[in-house]
């Protein structure tokens, strides 16, 4: 009997669907895509109204002969890709590569791999949304005329391999940016006065406000000493007495379920995940994991999403969940959530959440790696969470007068935990104490307390804040920030610097060439105007074709005036001490995904390399010889000697300059979430003792 043919990307999403289905249907993946515009040219006809040349990609052969030979057994045929630009631009290629009338019905989509949505997608096929493949095409060849355009003139002018792209040199370029505000900021003095103030010895603390002029407040700022001293003396032997008491409830509201950009943040903030690393188990967890006693079954919905919806269903399901398990006090009924913008384009998405929140995180931990878990976790949490009632705050404001001064202290006290029950936050809402006053009230002085401060430069980007900041100004899409960072990493435009994006000579010498040249490709506006093109291209407001050639007709003259212009540019290597073992020239640094290394001059007669070692001050126990901090290729920290490989001591704890009292054994520091102490390494002694950074050697 001829079997129904069904077609997805990834094997593993094939297993799991193919599961629901039963013997009547045959699942099969494309593994990817199947057609693409070719590596090694430009591959579209700009004199024929931008026609793209598409082609088979190289080693998909095998591949296409047996979804081919499927496809002529079967009676009906299925293209089950993602519910996205990308994915209807798969299917797309599939109907042609397979023959298929792509106005027939053989477009499924599902937002999450489950039984009942599946059989769901299966009695409700589409034809292919056209709209959706020329969003994504027009997308595709944006990328490529600006990729293939400007990336062979970087390599002519500064060096082989770069590359520029429509979204890459825009958050290269706001790394460049921050990077410039953090040099040219010059600090500026301030100082705070805290009065550690009692009553019936129970202390609390009020800090400085400013001045009351009749029955108006005027806050004061203090810039120098002298300022502070006239304050001081203006309230010496003068009486706080209490101006004001207002006593208040404040409300905690949840955060709304994951996004695409939302995950990434958080699992950053929270797990210290990178970007890419993030969307890898998060694709595994939507496709499909085997689960003991269910078998494969995709535990969250899809990925790839800006919206914040959740369906009926889903909705149901939560508020059930939580009056059954947790308690119908945290119920809050049945909350959506808006992302306030007027045309949400992936509206018809969910949020990421988990497929069944009786799928709890503890209940599979079993059939999780240590990543998977962690991720599912928070996910399952922050859906959870985001039904939940709110946190309730007791909130107690004071005026504190004395003279004609005015101190202010504030202090809340948790009520009621609501969704912190599950989502457990970091919060500036921490329990802090004030006794009971009254209006008039004496408060007797401790003592007071002035403090110098200076203000402090903007943080450079983490992936967590660059992923924020391209959102917020619209600039790409939840699918392009993982490989966005990851390209920039690996072009060697940007390194990590404690856990900050850190852009190299090499991004800033790119980044100003293309901003004197190319402006509007770096123009962060510019960018996300056409990422609005692009949506209306999707909702059919506007032809595909058009957006391309407004774009390269201004595009075009300022390509032709940078390639005459522009100069051969010379980045000089930096010069150090150290004498390469191999030819002895001095070797130089370079800039690599994973930071700094060295290298010799001499390449490509001589290919040596060796990591910049940082000696820590600590001699190895074994040989004698320094130990230095060196990373794992997976870029965790670890010290170990630097005479290897003849000696191959290696500790992930960091070494201190210091011998165990007991045993004379090696002393390592150890970080824990209650604090810091040093312990010996002999499991046999095992002593220990409190960390005085001071002290350390």
């Amino acid at each position: 009997m001829a079997k129904s043919l069904v077609i997805v990307e990834s094997p593993s999403k094939a297993k799991t669907i193919a599961k629901f289905l039963g013997r009547k249907y045959k699942v099969k993946a494309s593994v990817g895509h199947v057609r693409d515009l070719p590596k090694s040219k430009l591959g579209i006809n700009i004199e024929e109204d931008f026609q793209p040349q598409y082609i088979t990609i190289r080693g998909k052969g095998p591949v296409l002969k047996e979804l081919r030979k499927e496809a002529k057994k079967a009676e009906k045929i299925f293209l089950a890709t993602d519910p996205d630009r990308e994915g209807e631009a798969i299917s797309w290629h599939l109907a042609y590569i397979l023959g298929l009338d792509e106005n027939d019905n053989v477009r499924i989509e599902f937002n999450e791999i489950t039984k009942n949505a599946i059989k769901n997608a299966i009695k409700h096929p589409r034809p292919i949304n056209q709209n959706l493949v020329d969003a994504q095409q027009a997308r595709r060849i944006l990328d490529r005329l600006v990729g293939y355009k400007i990336s062979p003139l970087l390599w002519r002018k500064i060096k082989r391999g770069l590359s520029a792209g429509r979204v890459q040199s825009v958050a290269v370029k706001l790394i460049c940016d921050r990077e410039k505000e953090i040099e040219n900021f010059k600090p500026k003095e301030y100082w705070t006065i805290d009065a550690i103030l009692s009553k019936n010895s129970e202390e609390f603390k009020a800090s400085f406000y400013g001045k009351k002029e009749g029955n108006k407040e005027v806050k004061v700022e203090i810039n120098n000493k002298d300022e502070v001293n006239k304050i001081l003396k203006d309230i010496q032997d003068k009486q706080f007495i209490v101006d004001e008491v207002k006593q208040k409830q404040k409300k905690r509201n949840p955060y709304p379920p994951f996004t695409t950009s939302s995950l990434q943040q958080d699992a950053s903030r929270r797990l210290g995940f990178s970007t890419k690393k993030t969307m890898l188990i998060a694709q595994q967890l939507y496709e499909g994991i085997d689960i003991k006693g269910e078998g494969s079954v995709g535990l969250i919905t899809y990925i790839r999403t800006d919206s914040v919806r959740i369906s009926k269903e889903a909705l149901n399901s939560a508020n059930n969940y939580i009056k059954e398990k947790i308690g119908d006090k945290y119920s809050v009924g049945k909350r959506q959530f808006s992302k306030g913008k007027k045309n949400d384009i992936q509206d018809a998405h969910e949020c990421i959440r988990p497929t069944s929140i009786y799928r709890t995180p503890e209940a599979i931990k079993e059939s999780l790696n240590k990543d998977q878990y962690k991720l599912y976790k928070l996910i399952w949490e922050r859906f959870v969470a985001s039904q939940m009632s709110p946190a309730i705050y007791d909130t107690l404001s004071v005026k504190i007068k004395v003279g004609s001064y005015i101190f202010k202290a504030r202090g809340s006290k948790l009520k009621f935990d609501g969704f912190l029950k599950i989502y457990n936050i970091s919060s500036k809402d921490k329990d802090i104490d004030i006794p009971s006053l009254a209006k008039g009230e004496k408060i007797e002085l401790n003592k007071i307390e002035p403090k110098q401060h200076f203000t402090q430069p903007p943080s450079r980007y983490t992936e967590a804040s660059l992923v924020k900041t391209l959102e917020e100004l619209g600039i790409g899409r939840p699918s392009t920030y993982a490989p966005t960072i990851s390209t920039i990493l690996s072009r060697g435009y940007v390194i990590y610097e404690n856990k900050s994006l850190k852009p190299t000579e090499l991004g800033t010498v790119v980044t100003e060439l293309l901003e004197e040249y190319f402006k509007n490709i770096m123009n962060e506006k510019f960018t996300a105007e056409l990422e609005e093109k692009l949506d209306k291209v999707e909702e059919g407001k506007v032809q595909w074709k058009d957006v391309i050639k407004n774009f390269y007709s201004s595009f075009k003259p300022i390509l032709e005036t940078a390639e005459k212009e522009i100069n051969k540019i010379e980045i000089e290597d930096e010069e150090t001490d150290v004498i390469c073992e191999k030819c002895g020239r001095n070797m130089v640094i370079k800039h690599g995904r994973y930071g700094k290394f060295l290298a010799c001059p001499g390449y490509p007669e001589c290919k040596n390399t060796k990591p910049i070692v940082k000696e820590i001050g600590v001699k190895c126990p074994e040989c004698g010889n320094e130990i230095v901090e060196r990373k794992s290729k997976k870029g965790r920290k670890f010290y170990g000697c630097s005479n290897y490989p003849d000696c191959k001591f290696v500790s992930w704890d960091e070494p201190v300059n210091e011998k165990c009292p007991e045993c004379d054994g090696m002393m390592v520091l150890k970080r824990t979430k209650k604090g810091t102490y040093i312990k010996c390494t002999n499991k046999e002694c095992g002593h220990r003792k409190e960390y005085n950074k001071k002290k350390r050697g």
